[in-house]
């Protein structure tokens, strides 16, 4: 079975020169960096290490990035797909408790959650999202995902297309589709350049809550649970 490695990247020159030397000593899975239309040395970054990196001609957001990734896992018939930051967050070495949780399970998809990492403010929104979705996942933003075969087939298609983040949204259509999701705890460092595109003014904070809300009301009713 092959997996592939997925990082979105905008900006993340600095970051990706201290994550993927790192990724490629601690893995040995193939890696594919998706440049979101970075306007600093990304591409280049990527490619000096000896990762294969595609640039987007427009910027797609981090899950328009990431579903990038999956379409090609897709198409390459990779068996899983692994999803990373590439802010230096998830450490390399815990792609290994996502590996081993799915091993021992039966899931389709493990997440890497942290939830100390949480601001209180960011936990309450949790919380009302969770109330909304019964979704019994601790960190519904974590990145750190492992998807297998069946989950790669849900998100390379039109509908997930239709997303603007890899959290609720996807997870809600993971479970409509009749797959099983579960978690693994990791441990996950904080940002060391630049800032989260998801949290970062209040009027993008507005705009995530406001989608993120009507999505899941929009979804009441249709969801299977786990």
């Amino acid at each position: 079975m092959k997996t592939l490695i997925v990082i979105p990247a905008f900006n993340e020159a600095t970051n990706l020169t201290r994550l993927l030397p790192e990724l490629i000593k601690t893995v040995n899975f193939d890696i594919v960096v998706i440049n979101d239309a970075s306007t600093d040395d990304t591409a280049q970054v990527v490619c000096e290490h000896g990762v294969k990196c595609f640039t987007l001609p427009l910027q797609l957001g981090a899950w328009g990035a990431t579903q990038t990734g999956i379409r090609y896992a897709a198409r390459k018939g990779y068996s899983q797909v692994i999803t990373m930051d590439a802010d230096g967050q998830h450490l390399p070495i815990e792609v290994n408790a996502l590996m081993k949780r799915y091993r021992e399970s039966s899931n389709n998809v493990i997440i890497g959650t942290f939830p100390s990492r949480l601001s209180y403010l960011k936990k309450l929104a949790w919380k009302f999202f969770k109330f909304l979705t019964h979704i019994k996942i601790e960190d519904l933003t974590s990145g750190f995902r492992l998807y297998d075969k069946q989950a790669i087939q849900v998100l390379s298609s039109k509908q997930a297309s239709m997303l603007d983040y890899q959290d609720v949204g996807v997870l809600l259509l993971l479970l409509r589709a009749g797959l099983t999701i579960n978690e693994v705890p990791v441990k996950m460092k904080d940002r060391s350049d630049g800032k989260s595109r998801v949290f970062s003014s209040w009027l993008v904070v507005l705009k995530y809550m406001v989608q993120t809300t009507t999505l899941c009301i929009a979804n009441i009713g249709k969801r299977r649970t786990q």
